[in-house]
C-alpha cells in the first residue's frame, strides 16, 4: 500500500466527519473509547449538521467517496432503529436514485459487449435506477422466432472497477493502521474483513457470475413460494452486461402505495425474513445485498420479489447449523446453547467461561424475548454487544461477515414492513423444520452418505499409494542389488507402507463415525 491509499483514507475520514456520518451512531450505547473517537471526530462536523441532524449531503459525499462508501450508506439506511428516521430517509437515496452516467454511452457499451446480439436489444428506455456499481434500462428483446419480450438490461458504470479498486486499498490501508496502533483491534481481524469484502465487491464487478448465482439460487427455490426472482437471458450475458426477464412490483420502501394495492406488510415481512433464513440455512447460498432498493413487492401475489445479485454469499453446513442453533437457542431461550455454539465455531476463546458468556447472552436475550420489533431499541442491543465482545475477547470470523450484514439488512427492511414484528415467532418453522430435518432420520441418512462418501475416496487412494510404494521399493531393491544391501531401510520402508494404510483406513473410520 502506498502513501496514496492513506490520503485517501484520511480525506475519506475527513468527508465523512465534516457532512455527518459520525452523528448518525447510536454513541450513547458504544463503549467510552469509541464515544471518545466520535466526539472527536464531529468536532469538524458542518454547522447545519450539529444543528438540525441532517445529513442531507452525506449521499453525495458518500458517492464521490466510492461504491464501497455507498455500501456502508446503504446499510445505514435500513437501521431506522439505529440511526433515526431523518437519517434513514436522507441516506435511502443510496438505493437506486444515484445520479446515471450518461445514456448516450449505452450502445457502445452494448455493442462492444454483445457484438452482433446486442442489436436484438431495442426500445432502450432511459435509466430506470441508478446505485453505485451499475445502472438498470427497460427494453425489448426481439429474438427471431418468438415474441418480443420485456426485459431488464444491467449495465456497469464505466470506470467503477478503478474507483472500487481504490476504495479497496483504503480500506486495506484502514486495516492496516488499526492493527498497528490498537492492538485490542486484532482480534476483529480487520484485514481478514477486508479482504472478504473485496473478494465479494470483485464478483459484483463480473456480470457473468452474477447470471450464474441467479441460475443457483433458481435451482434452490424452485420449489419454494412467497419469494421470485428474474431469469436469465444468457445470449446477452456478458462481463458488463446483463439481461434478465423484467418482473413488475412496488418498491418495498412504498408503504402508501403496498397498502393501496391492498398488500398484507405483516405477512410480506414474514415471506422475507423466513426466505432470506430458508435461503442461508437449509441451502447456505443467499442474497447479500437486500437493501430496499433491491426489493419489490408483487401486486398480484403479495409475494417477495428481488434483483440484483451481485453479492451472494455462501456459508458450509457447519456454519449453517450454527446459525439455526444460534436462533433456535434465542427463540427457545435455551442460552447455554447460544453460549456453547459461541465456543465451538472460535467466536470466543477456549480460555473464557461458558457459564460466564451464557450469562451475559441471558442479558441480551431476556429482554427481547416476546417483544415486537417496535418495542426494542436495537441501537442498545449494539452496544451492548460491543461491551460483550471486548469482554470476553471474542474473535471475528470473516466467512461469516456478509451473513451478519445480510441479516442486518434484512431485520431492517422486515422491521419496516411491520413494526410489531415478531422476529422469533417468523423464524421458528424455518429454523425448527431444518434442525427436527437435521436431527431426525433423514439428516442421519445424508450425513453418513456424506461420511460415506469421504470414507470411500480416501479408501480409493491405497491402491495408487500402494503402488507408489511398491515402485519405490523396486527401485530402491535394484540400486541395493548394485551396491551392499541395507536391511534396516527396506524395513523403514515397509514400516512406512504398513503405517500409511493402517493411517487411510483409521481416517476412513473416523469419517464414517464422524469422529472429527
Amino acid at each position: 500500500m502506498g502513501l496514496g491509499s492513506y490520503f485517501r483514507l484520511f480525506h475519506a475520514g475527513w468527508v465523512l466527519a465534516r457532512e455527518g456520518a459520525f452523528s448518525v451512531l447510536p454513541a450513547e450505547s458504544l463503549p467510552p473509547s469509541m464515544k471518545l473517537g466520535i466526539g472527536l471526530a464531529r468536532v469538524v462536523e458542518r454547522p447545519s449538521v450539529r444543528k438540525t441532524g441532517r445529513v442531507d449531503r452525506l449521499n453525495a459525499a458518500l458517492n464521490k467517496l466510492g461504491p464501497s462508501f455507498v455500501k456502508f450508506g446503504q446499510t445505514l439506511a435500513t437501521r431506522p432503529d439505529i440511526v433515526g428516521p431523518q437519517a434513514a430517509a436522507d441516506l435511502s437515496g443510496l438505493q437506486d436514485r444515484m445520479p446515471p452516467f450518461d445514456p448516450a454511452l449505452v450502445p457502445g457499451i452494448l455493442a462492444t459487449a454483445l457484438g452482433p446480439k446486442a442489436e436484438l436489444l431495442t426500445e432502450i428506455s432511459e435509466p430506470v435506477a441508478a446505485a453505485s456499481i451499475a445502472q438498470v434500462h427497460k427494453a425489448k428483446l426481439r429474438q427471431p422466432g418468438a415474441l418480443p419480450k420485456t426485459v431488464a438490461i444491467k449495465m456497469l458504470r464505466p470506470g467503477v472497477s478503478e474507483r472500487f479498486h481504490s476504495d479497496t486499498k483504503a480500506l486495506y490501508a484502514g486495516a492496516h493502521l488499526a492493527e498497528m496502533f490498537a492492538p485490542s483491534s486484532r482480534r476483529l481481524k480487520p484485514t481478514e474483513v477486508v479482504r472478504t469484502l473485496d473478494h465479494s465487491m470483485r464478483i459484483e464487478l463480473d456480470l457473468r457470475l452474477e447470471a450464474a448465482a441467479i441460475s443457483e439460487l433458481a435451482e434452490n427455490i424452485k420449489n419454494d413460494t412467497g419469494f421470485i426472482i428474474p431469469d436469465v437471458q444468457w445470449d446477452q450475458v456478458a462481463q458488463n452486461v446483463l439481461t434478465t426477464t423484467w418482473v413488475d412490483g412496488i418498491p418495498i420502501r412504498d408503504l402508501t402505495a403496498i397498502d393501496a394495492a391492498g398488500i398484507d406488510r405483516k405477512a410480506l415481512a414474514s415471506k422475507l425474513l423466513q426466505s432470506f433464513l430458508r435461503h442461508a440455512i437449509r441451502d447456505g447460498f443467499f442474497h447479500a445485498d437486500m437493501h430496499p432498493g433491491n426489493l419489490f413487492a408483487d401486486p398480484k401475489t403479495g409475494d417477495v420479489i428481488a434483483v440484483d445479485f451481485g453479492i451472494m454469499g455462501r456459508i458450509s453446513k457447519r456454519e449453517r447449523k450454527f446459525l439455526a442453533d444460534i436462533l433456535f437457542g434465542f427463540i427457545t431461550r435455551d442460552y447455554h446453547l447460544v453460549a456453547q455454539r459461541h465456543f465451538d465455531i472460535g467466536y470466543v476463546p477456549k480460555h473464557q467461561s461458558v457459564d460466564d458468556f451464557t450469562l451475559a447472552i441471558r442479558s441480551i436475550g431476556e429482554p427481547l424475548h416476546g417483544r415486537t420489533a417496535a418495542d426494542i431499541s436495537m441501537a442498545k442491543v449494539l452496544g451492548q454487544l460491543f461491551v460483550i465482545t471486548e469482554l470476553f475477547d471474542m474473535q471475528t470470523r470473516p466467512e461469516l461477515v456478509l451473513l451478519q450484514k445480510s441479516m442486518v439488512l434484512v431485520e431492517g427492511v422486515a422491521r419496516n414492513l411491520d413494526p410489531d414484528l415478531d422476529i422469533w415467532t417468523v423464524a421458528e418453522p424455518v429454523v425448527g423444520d431444518w434442525l427436527r430435518r437435521e436431527e431426525g432420520p433423514v439428516g442421519r441418512i445424508e450425513e453418513f452418505a456424506g461420511h460415506f462418501s469421504r470414507m470411500s475416496e480416501a479408501l480409493g487412494r491405497v491402491p495408487v499409494l500402494i503402488a507408489e510404494a511398491e515402485l519405490t521399493l523396486a527401485e530402491h531393491r535394484a540400486m541395493m542389488a548394485k551396491n551392499q544391501p541395507n536391511r534396516f531401510v527396506n524395513s523403514a520402508l515397509i514400516a512406512v507402507l504398513a503405517a500409511a494404510f493402517v493411517v487411510l483406513v483409521l481416517a476412513g473410520w473416523r469419517l464414517l463415525t464422524g469422529n472429527f
